[in-house]
């Protein structure tokens, strides 16, 4: 069976506060979650001191202060990352991390992550995108926003910079927070595949556990999803987050879902379902008294359970056979009664 690769994403959700880092690494591994993912980046090197929120992180923080004072309020030290590590190996959950600059790639390298997340924002930073395959580590390429097209260029780069193809992995996404569901567009993750011949997965922005688990369904090995302490805290991904009951519920699901999907994909009687067959099915039994000598009509027959006799699909092969004896009604039919 397949095992979904599941990151928790709890990006920013800390507010800056390493107690609160520590604690969503414990819903993380509660949760069952592969891998828990925060943000690795400097708030000087990833956006311009002027640059304006998007509308959903000025509603999620009340605030219409720039986007380099919110970042600039979440940012992660490097003891803070090795902090958070070592927690991490402390209780058996994978430490990940996403870098939004170029910096942030040779740190998290230095740190010996064996797997590189882009996120949809870099799809289109060529030097990054360059950077990262040349660290010649597996790589998850998320697809917010993109075009088929932004996707092939980007995964070209790359290629050409020492990524393998068998070790790289595309992320159907939607970069609104949250995603209404008539932007999912779930199909788009199979197009993917497709035309590239990657492996698939999705990043979900939307509310609810729904689509996660019907990525799965469709063929995802990488579901991320944002998650959080408290969806009524302050912050720009709160809101469109799970809380720890929903995280786990999505990845009890999604293994289950697992299990469903991991049949030989022949159409046949399972083990479990086996012992239902004569229960449920019917055989062919007498509706009528009969005598000897008497021929064998539609009228004289009625189909009913247990289906451990003739069966009903060899009706008319029975039509019209002469009874070799008496035969009272609601007889079980038996073939060696008629001639």
């Amino acid at each position: 069976m397949n095992k979904t690769i599941i990151i928790a994403e709890a990006g920013v959700n800390h507010n800056g506060d390493l107690n609160t880092a520590k604690e969503l690494i414990d819903v993380a591994k509660e949760a069952g979650a592969d891998y828990v993912k925060f943000q690795t980046f400097k708030a000087e090197t990833i956006v311009s001191k002027n640059a304006k929120k998007a509308n959903y992180q000025i509603k999620n923080t009340n605030d219409n202060d720039s986007q380099f004072k919110m970042l600039k309020n979440l940012e992660l030290s490097n003891s803070d990352h090795e902090i958070l590590i070592n927690y991490c190996k402390k209780k058996n959950i994978q430490f990940f991390s996403t870098a939004f600059d170029l910096d942030g790639v040779d740190y998290l390298d230095s740190l010996g992550l064996q797997m590189f997340k882009i996120p949809s924002g870099e799809i289109t930073n060529y030097p990054y995108l360059k950077a990262v395959a040349k660290k010649n580590k597996p790589i998850i390429l998320s697809t917010g926003m993109a075009t088929l097209l932004e996707i092939e260029e980007a995964l070209n780069i790359l290629l050409k910079n020492g990524a393998q193809k068998e070790e790289v992995i595309i992320l159907h996404c939607n970069s609104a927070y949250p995603t209404p569901l008539e932007d999912v567009n779930l199909k788009a993750m199979l197009s993917i595949r497709d035309a590239f011949g990657v492996k698939i997965g999705y990043s979900d922005h939307s509310e609810g556990i729904e689509v996660s688990i019907a990525a799965v369904a469709l063929g995802a090995i990488v579901i991320e999803k944002h998650f959080t302490l408290d969806r009524n805290f302050q912050g720009p991904d709160h809101k469109s987050s799970l809380e720890p009951d929903e995280l786990k519920s999505m990845i009890k699901s999604i293994r289950n879902i697992e299990i469903a999907i991991s049949g030989n994909g022949k159409k046949e009687p399972s083990k479990s379902e086996k012992k239902n067959i004569d229960i449920v099915r019917k055989s062919i039994y007498l509706k009528t008294n009969m005598i000897k000598g008497q021929k064998l009509k539609e009228d004289n027959l009625i189909m009913l359970r247990p289906g451990d006799g003739v069966s009903p699909m060899k009706f008319n092969e029975v039509i019209n056979k002469i009874a070799n004896k008496d035969l009272l009604v609601n007889t079980k039919l038996n073939i060696k009664d008629f001639d």
